[in-house]
């Protein structure tokens, strides 16, 4: 096998749980038939999953809304290909971000090994905006299983608002800071060597801890949330909003309101994503769209928000040598009536060949911070806090808890005072 298929897709769920079935139907929408084999690893990266309560505290309130994508893509496949199932390799969040990666049933079994790694971005480095990610050890087709390739994917989700583009190239020193493989990977020697911790003298490097930059392909997915204008729009600017239906040489296409797009501006002046392209974006603004449009003539803009390509997917792959990322498709998928955001696909090939060996390594922008894991966990402590407190206080089922904690204190309260009184 020369060459690895992927389709990654990344969608803002807006706290709503998805129509299965829809979001089945459109899948596969980036996906050319021109490929006619099923990739072989799909990620999705999900921001605002759920809602707080439920995405802070995880477990199983987190478990109806990961089940909802994992069956979504079962019948997407199942669609497409009579032959085609996938076994779901990685399944994690930090907060309200959440990754899945799923690999075909037919070459699961070359998945050497799997990390995950996991970064909150908001108040108090909380998971309201983070980061999660999965390096995967990807056997080569030569025999021996020492020959691997690493293949990141990170699910993000950056600060909001048009003048918070700052802060959001703050957010990416944080994912590159912050977010770190722990543990041994499939071949331990060489990771030690690729892994590039800030200088490359190992700077803040544990045994076995990798950062985002590393030997191998980096895929980084999610709502990025860069806009086209540093400024809220006035009631005036909404007449020069795009139309979905303009002609490319129409002033109200699409196209014009691209060349402010903070994001590129931002990489191109190497202040964040460094390293990292994008494939020519062809599609709309990806938000912020009116919630419950089925239709297409109803997909609207509102007016509150600059129309933005806020979902987005970079990539990366080994500097020097053959490993290379062939592109096929980067695509919005259409606008579903639970979310105010379009989800967005990119269908890929890599080279799958040893890119251990290769001299030539990528040079993080940041060394890795010495303290993310105490950060972290200091963090997850207060998830938990705030967690159980919104469960209570936004939740039904946590209002009948609290109420039935409240009803039962008074009534111990009626029966201690009865039993003093006599």
């Amino acid at each position: 096998m020369d060459n690895l298929t992927l389709y990654i897709v990344t969608f803002n769920c807006a706290r709503n749980p998805i129509d299965i079935d829809l979001f089945a139907a459109h899948f596969f929408h980036a996906l050319p038939h021109t490929v006619t084999s099923a990739p072989h690893l799909i990620a999705l990266s999900l921001q605002e999953l759920a809602p707080i309560a439920y995405a802070f505290l995880g477990g199983a309130y987190l478990t109806p809304y990961f089940t909802s994508f994992r069956q979504a893509v079962d019948r997407a496949a199942a669609s497409r290909w009579e032959d085609a199932q996938y076994v779901n390799v990685v399944e994690e969040h930090v907060g309200m971000t959440g990754l899945l990666v799923f690999a075909r049933s037919d070459v699961a079994g070359r998945i050497a090994s799997v990390r995950t790694a996991g970064v909150g971005l908001g108040l108090q480095q909380m998971g309201n905006k983070g980061a999660v990610g999965a390096r995967l050890a990807w056997v080569l087709d030569s025999g021996d299983e020492t020959q691997t390739v690493p293949l990141t994917f990170v699910g993000a989700h950056l600060a909001p608002a048009e003048d918070a583009f700052e802060r959001r190239n703050e957010d990416w020193r944080g994912i590159v800071e912050r977010l770190v493989f722990e543990g041994p990977s499939s071949n331990h020697e060489d990771s030690e060597r690729a892994a590039l911790l800030g200088s490359g003298e190992g700077e803040g490097e544990g045994e076995g801890e990798e950062g985002v930059f590393t030997a191998g392909y980096l895929f980084l997915a999610g709502d990025l949330n860069y806009r086209t204008s540093n400024t809220l729009p006035q009631p005036a600017d909404f007449a020069r909003f795009p139309a979905l239906d303009a002609d490319a040489s129409s002033p109200l296409h699409y196209s014009r309101l691209l060349r402010d797009d903070q994001l590129t501006r931002e990489r191109e002046k190497a202040r964040c994503f460094h390293g990292l392209s994008e494939a020519p974006i062809s599609f709309p603004p990806t938000y912020k769209y009116k919630l419950g449009a089925r239709d297409p003539r109803q997909w609207k803009f509102v007016r509150e928000r600059w129309p933005s390509w806020c979902d987005r997917i970079l990539y990366s792959s080994p500097p020097g040598g053959q490993a290379t990322v062939t592109l096929y498709r980067y695509d919005a998928l259409p606008v579903f009536p639970t979310s105010d955001h379009r989800a967005v696909a990119l269908a890929a090939a890599v080279a799958a060949t040893d890119v251990q060996q290769q001299q030539q390594q990528p040079t993080a922008p940041f060394p890795i911070d010495r303290d993310w894991k105490r950060k972290r966990d200091e963090a997850r402590r207060k998830e938990l806090v705030v967690g159980g407190l919104a469960y209570l206080g936004l939740t039904w089922e946590g209002r009948r808890i609290l109420v039935g904690m409240v009803i039962g204190g008074l009534g111990a309260w009626i029966v201690l005072r009865s039993m003093f009184s006599v």
